[in-house]
């Protein structure tokens, strides 16, 4: 399964909002240089789904693309 998750980094504290079915917002308190804020959102939301995901689209981007493993 794919889903879109858009990406506030620097944020004050981390959390994940469902915007609509397949849509995210993910805040993370790292910053976006050096990945490190893409590594915090993965890592946030296989918590939260309780599944592996992996970014496929947008590494640079504020949106980002990720596959779910069922």
């Amino acid at each position: 399964m794919r889903i879109t998750v858009d990406v506030k980094p620097k944020s004050k504290k981390d959390s994940v909002e469902v915007i609509s079915k397949g849509h995210f917002m993910v805040r993370v308190r790292a910053p976006a240089s050096k990945g490190k804020a893409n590594v915090a959102v993965t890592k946030l939301l296989k918590k939260y789904l309780g599944k592996p995901v992996s970014i496929i689209s947008g590494h640079t981007s504020s949106r980002k693309i990720f596959v779910v493993e069922e």
